[in-house]
């Protein structure tokens, strides 16, 4: 990073990195993530113990181990604008020299995985104690085609189908579509349902959601019930994968995200105690990263 660019890596008085307030040293090379800074306690709370917690605006880090194997837990806020945010962070404390501001020669891989809550799209995935991985996400957010390079990591042919298929509306963000971790899907996932995830820029319209405002196109959700690629189905709804995917594939990283299914928008079910599902979906995680 040359000295002219000495503002695209901002850093606070003490040395640490601007928005997560983290230091070399403070994080794992496993990271769970979640965007609920209020489910970092839940995280931790299986953690043999605890190292490390610093705080800064949505972001709040815990740091510990579980039977030997160190890790962290980082709360992202949520959209893949924060998460864009974290990720490029996150890899700047492991990939850069900040005191100089320049790559460092030797590249640290990290084990990125997301744990959030999601809503069904296929009336077959049930409400209760129901866990699906990503295997693929379909951003509709726009965000990897602001990186140079995007095309080597989009897969462009399920991009393009997904447009086709979708009958994609050109003043909408241009779609992406990205693999997971095989890595990840492999170690952790090997027997969780799977999935195409779509990542929307937001809750409510995105997602074919209409309160006061009406919607541009209602038949999002239906459409995308109905879209399939090699064997794969779109499955879920959430708000950060797409960008996790991308940035961590770009940076050399492993990702992978699994949700709770806490309800299905298609039978319109809900699961009023969707937070043992989570506790469950949580120990189960660490368990099975503790032996990565």
């Amino acid at each position: 990073m040359s000295e002219s660019k000495k503002s695209d890596l901002v850093l606070n008085s003490d040395g640490s990195l601007y928005h997560i307030n983290l230091s070399p040293g403070d994080l794992a090379e496993t990271i769970i993530l979640v965007g609920d800074p209020g489910r970092v306690k839940l995280v931790s709370s299986f953690f043999d113990d605890i190292e490390l917690e610093k705080h800064n605006r949505e972001v709040h880090t815990i740091t510990g181990s579980y039977k030997g194997k160190r890790m962290s837990v980082v709360s992202t806020g949520m959209g893949t604008d924060n998460i864009e945010i974290v990720i490029n962070e996150i890899d700047a404390l492991f990939n850069i020299d900040l005191e100089t501001k320049k790559v460092k020669p030797h590249h640290t891989s990290l084990n990125l995985i997301r744990i959030g809550t999601s809503g069904g799209l296929k009336s077959d995935i049930p409400v209760k104690e129901s866990f699906l991985m990503s295997e693929y996400s379909i951003g509709l957010d726009g965000l990897a085609y602001f990186y140079k390079d995007e095309s080597n990591i989009i897969d462009r042919n399920m991009t393009q189908y997904f447009i086709d298929y979708m009958n994609w509306d050109s003043d909408l963000p241009k779609p992406y579509a990205i693999k997971g971790s095989d890595y990840l899907l492999r170690t952790i996932g090997y027997d969780w349902r799977k999935g195409i995830t779509l990542t929307a820029p937001g809750f409510y319209a995105p997602q074919g959601r209409e309160l006061r405002l009406k919607l541009k196109d209602p038949t999002i959700i239906d459409r995308a019930q109905g879209f399939s690629y090699k064997n794969d189905s779109i499955t879920n709804f959430e708000m950060e994968t797409s960008a996790l995917y991308f940035l961590s594939s770009m940076l050399g990283h492993n990702a992978i995200t699994v949700c709770a299914i806490i309800a299905n928008r298609i039978t319109k079910e809900f699961d009023p105690d969707y937070k043992s599902s989570m506790q469950l979906l949580v120990k189960e995680v660490i368990v099975r990263l503790s032996k990565v």
